[in-house]
């Protein structure tokens, strides 16, 4: 078979991923109260500042170590094995929240981060972005150098009390910069 078929749209309506998507304890990388646990948390809004309260997240990202796990059987949850993979749905304000550790860089020269998948109502297609760990290896980061300052910063999560806050702003002034892959 040698035609070549254009491509079609993702979805027109729906599909509606709290529905069947989630799963017990998937945002769960680690359980949250193992050593070195920490929240990776933030808020999807729209264009117009407002949460969405039905998309869908999720995250890969390296361990500590700056390893990316490779084992098979990241949706189970055995309680104790960090899974480097994980999804969690968005609450009626928006919030999202994951318990993992923080990662560190898988090479040299370049920054930690956790790579974030963003599904939602209204979106054809996920969208890609990057969380990087605020820390001296930004500024030698190849993809952060590529963008504007005031663009570099909507990658760059935040520290507070509990680990790290990201919010991921879909449309409007202070859009997330989403990525692009070969074959997306």
């Amino acid at each position: 078979m040698s035609t070549l078929h254009a491509p079609t749209p993702g979805q027109t309506i729906g599909p509606f991923y709290g529905y069947a998507l989630p799963f017990d304890r998937g945002n769960e990388l680690v359980p949250p109260s193992s050593p070195g646990a920490i929240r990776f948390h933030g808020t999807v809004t729209d264009g117009d500042g407002q949460p969405v309260p039905d998309a869908l997240l999720e995250i890969w990202q390296t361990g500590p170590d700056g390893v990316v796990p490779r084992q098979a059987g990241s949706l189970h949850r055995d309680g104790w094995t960090f899974t480097g993979w994980g999804r969690a749905a968005t609450d009626d304000a928006g919030h999202f929240c994951f318990s993992t550790v923080e990662p560190a860089a898988a090479e040299a020269d370049r920054a930690a981060f956790i790579m974030v998948t963003v599904f939602g109502r209204g979106l054809l297609n996920r969208l890609f972005t990057r969380a990087y760990v605020p820390g001296p290896a930004l500024d030698s980061d190849p993809l952060l150098a590529s963008l504007p300052a005031d663009r570099r910063l909507t990658l760059i999560a935040e520290r507070d009390a509990t680990g790290l806050r990201f919010d991921v702003s879909l449309q409007g002034p202070d859009e997330t910069v989403f990525l692009r892959y070969p074959g997306q």
